[in-house]
């Protein structure tokens, strides 16, 4: 399973950095997903990270204040939270990639509807204060 880490209480309009890491196997080959879940919704996809690193997709709700990154030499992927705001409240979860991976986009439609990721851990709370 992947660790998450980096959560906690801030104000709205802070920042966070999360991290996902393993200390089972490496990373570099595996794409991997930024996911959240809010008290009572269902989980929902927030970024997605191709094993490079060159290729990212971010949700509408996070586009412009969330960046993804990765460290393959750190086995780290961050995912950088700026401009937070309350509604970003949620466990968030880093999880792998392990479906096909035909093109970016196709990529993309199976990270939004949270397709073929697993290794899922037990997540990091972000709450976001008013």
């Amino acid at each position: 399973q992947l660790q998450a880490s980096g959560g906690g209480l801030v104000q709205a309009g802070g920042s966070l950095r999360l991290s996902c890491t393993t200390s089972r196997f490496a990373l570099d080959i595996y794409a991997i997903g930024w996911f959240r879940q809010a008290p009572g919704k269902e989980r929902e996809a927030v970024s997605c990270i191709n094993s490079s690193g060159g290729s990212t997709y971010y949700s509408d709700s996070v586009k412009g204040r969330f960046t993804v990154s990765r460290d393959n030499t750190e086995n780290t992927v961050y995912l950088q939270m700026d401009s937070l705001k309350p509604e970003d409240t949620a466990v968030y979860y880093c999880a792998l990639y392990m479906g096909a991976y035909y093109s970016d986009s196709y990529y993309y439609a199976r990270c939004r509807t949270i397709v073929d990721f697993a290794s899922w851990g037990q997540g990091t709370l972000v709450t976001v204060s008013s």
